[in-house]
């Protein structure tokens, strides 16, 4: 029985314009690079929240664009809020060694 090797496929982000931001991002400072990630994840929210509002309204006929509105922005939040604990952990432990 021969076994194939496994050959390496590139991740295809579903974020928009991921392609076109690739070579622009290289020369963003780590600042830009966080600010742009806090105004995405503002963006989902504020999208789930329209959605919300529209279902609300009858604007929309199909729940599921609304709880997948909330979803993608409830992870969103998760995600930053992870990340914010891990920076301050990390700060911390910084702070605490001794020169």
């Amino acid at each position: 029985m021969r076994i194939e090797p496994l050959k390496l496929m590139p991740v295809i982000s579903s974020m928009p314009n991921t392609s076109a931001a690739a070579p622009a991002e290289a020369g963003k400072t780590f600042s830009q690079f966080l600010t742009n990630a806090l105004e995405d994840v503002n963006a989902l929210q504020q999208n789930a929240e329209k959605a919300s509002f529209d279902l609300a309204a009858g604007k929309i006929q199909d729940v599921s664009q609304a709880v997948i509105a909330a979803e993608k922005a409830s992870i969103a939040l998760q995600l930053t809020m992870q990340v914010r604990n891990k920076v301050i952990d990390a700060y911390q432990e910084v702070m605490r060694m001794q020169v």
